[in-house]
């Protein structure tokens, strides 16, 4: 890919000096001004052979180094792997030259920054959840704020030589929908003082610095780069999976650990049971260490955790509010606008740069509280949403913007019955929909933790630019800990290419993130998640996607 980026002032300025106080002709110039940040094109993670033997036990992080488990070298990058299943019938792959670099933007999603001392979690439900055992109970949970902090990092190394216009954060910033939680997102977002720790003051390891509890001051995203926000089901479920009770409300910020029953279970009265104690994290312990889990008739210890007020549970209106309470731009990430018409909730569109012609769509495509589900991780466009996303559409094809969704939960391909639309028929309806927007070109997603692409071609021959393309973005919680970046090229031959490329947090300079990527290897090979499962797609990918135009938007950007 040609580099087609506005120079950076700052590396102007940095050009004249080097030359006037001069330099080896093997350095690198722009190593010398900027730290580089790789991304996997550069170079991959890739695991280290497991010995054999058998595998530690989840639950005792302190073994996996010695068995051989969380070990990781840097291999060879991964090139982009051009699809052109959206143009028609003969096409020359070859013919698209890029021209011209129109927009690029980075994007987060299901970061699950973690209260690991919670009363309220589904630790004990690992037993029963397979390959999703890893979201409820895994030794790094204890390091998400560290690891956000890295990745935001990362980002202002790459802006520096990659100017990006602006992030997007695609949901699941917390992952109990606890207002803490989300609190150091956004003060870790922000650059602020973040002091990951609930309850009481615990400090696993004696001094500063040294371990997940401990106060730290956030790099912050460099303030020339915006960030917008999505709205994800863990940010307002109790675990992603079931609308918050007055009973759990009251769990959350007290001191004691949950009981409930088989929350599993299809019927909603389990909710109300107290047979399950479902445990907590130790807040002293810098293992991971389980408390209070277990069959409440077999237990007969009841350990209590220091209670915190700060713990409480949040809606989707109090997520939306606390996205004003922020220092970084714009004001609301996305949700605050001067049109409020142009808001309905959780939803909202946006304008990234001056002179192009294309929006951003903001979707709340999560469940409402009312539905009748038994885990409440689908797809939904209830109560006037799918009406305003189609107001927005028509408004977009009618302006001639060439259009982006961004949605927490993807679309069309869904693994498993809890992941995908509350009704497939209504999913089906909307894809046929969404074609009829020539300048639709992308539909951005997480949910499922997954790095998957998938074509909407044209029902048309005729009419080819009738298509879109469908991004998800592996989660910054879980191995490998990625997150993308975007970048939209117009071609010689008039077609789009969209680069995704996926970007491993730079560790070199955050020990505890360091700590965390180990981890999340290990609890990746020992739930046995490293060979992608049906439908999930390489665990890393890079894709150069292209996208037909129509004849209007040729004219348009051709100007």
């Amino acid at each position: 890919m040609k580099n087609h980026f506005f120079p950076n002032p700052f590396l102007i300025m940095g050009l004249f000096v080097v030359a006037f106080t001069g330099c080896d002709k093997h350095d690198s110039l722009l190593d010398r001004l900027w730290p580089k940040a790789y991304t996997t094109v550069e170079r991959a993670i890739q695991a280290d052979p497991l010995p054999g033997g058998e595998a530690p036990d989840i639950t005792d992080p302190a073994s996996f180094e010695s068995k051989g488990y969380g070990k990781w070298h840097y291999g060879d990058g991964l090139p982009f792997d051009k699809k052109t299943d959206l143009m028609p019938a003969g096409y020359n792959s070859s013919l698209a030259e890029n021209e011209e670099s129109l927009l690029s933007f980075f994007a987060f999603t299901d970061i699950h920054i973690t209260d690991e001392e919670s009363p309220a979690q589904a630790i004990y439900f690992r037993r029963y959840l397979g390959m999703n055992a890893v979201s409820v109970y895994a030794p790094l949970m204890l390091y998400t704020t560290q690891v956000l902090d890295a990745a935001v990092n990362t980002v202002n190394k790459i802006h520096k030589r990659h100017p990006l216009d602006f992030g997007i954060m695609l949901g699941d910033l917390s992952n109990n929908g606890q207002h803490n939680e989300l609190r150091w997102f956004i003060d870790i977002m922000d650059g602020k003082a973040v002091h990951p720790d609930s309850g009481a003051d615990d400090d696993p390891v004696p001094g500063p610095g040294n371990d997940h509890q401990d106060p730290f001051m956030a790099v912050g995203l460099d303030p020339a780069i915006p960030w917008y926000a999505v709205v994800g089901n863990h940010d307002h479920f109790y675990i992603g999976s079931k609308p918050y009770s007055e009973r759990l409300r009251r769990v959350l910020v007290g001191n004691q650990i949950l009981h409930i029953g088989n929350i599993l279970s299809d019927d909603p009265a389990e909710m109300d049971k107290e047979t399950i104690s479902t445990g907590s994290i130790a807040g002293n312990s810098v293992n991971c260490e389980i408390i209070g889990e277990g069959i409440v008739a077999q237990m007969t210890d009841f350990p209590t955790i220091p209670a915190d007020q700060d713990r409480y549970a949040i809606t989707v209106d109090d997520y939306i509010a606390e996205m004003s309470n922020t220092t970084s731009l714009p004001a609301g990430h996305g949700f605050e606008q001067a049109n409020p018409e142009n808001r309905f909730k959780g939803c909202y569109s946006y304008i990234p740069k001056m002179g192009l012609p294309l929006k951003v769509i903001v979707l709340d495509n999560t469940q409402e509280d009312s539905d009748v589900s038994r885990i409440y991780g689908h797809g939904s466009l209830k109560n006037g949403r799918y009406e305003w996303l189609i107001k927005q559409l028509q408004t977009g094809q009618k302006e001639g913007k060439l259009m982006i969704i961004a949605a927490h939960v993807p679309i069309g391909v869904a693994f498993g019955e809890e992941v995908g639309w509350f009704d497939e028929a209504y999913e089906r309806a909307l894809i046929k929909e969404l074609k009829t927007y020539p300048n639709l070109i992308l539909w951005i997603s997480g949910h499922r933790h997954l790095n998957t692409v998938k074509a909407f071609p044209s029902d048309d021959p005729a009419h080819p630019e009738n298509s879109f393309w469908a991004v998800e973005t592996k989660s910054l919680r879980e191995f490998p800990q990625q997150f993308r970046v975007f970048d939209i090229v117009l071609n010689k031959d008039k077609t789009l290419s969209i680069f995704a490329t996926n970007v491993d947090p730079d560790i070199e300079d955050n020990p505890l993130a360091a700590v965390s990527r180990s981890l999340a290897l290990a609890s990746q090979q020992i739930y046995n998640l490293m060979e992608p499962f049906p439908g999930s797609g390489p665990i890393s990918h890079n894709v150069e996607l292209i996208i037909p135009l129509s004849p209007e938007m040729q004219k348009k950007l051709a100007k």
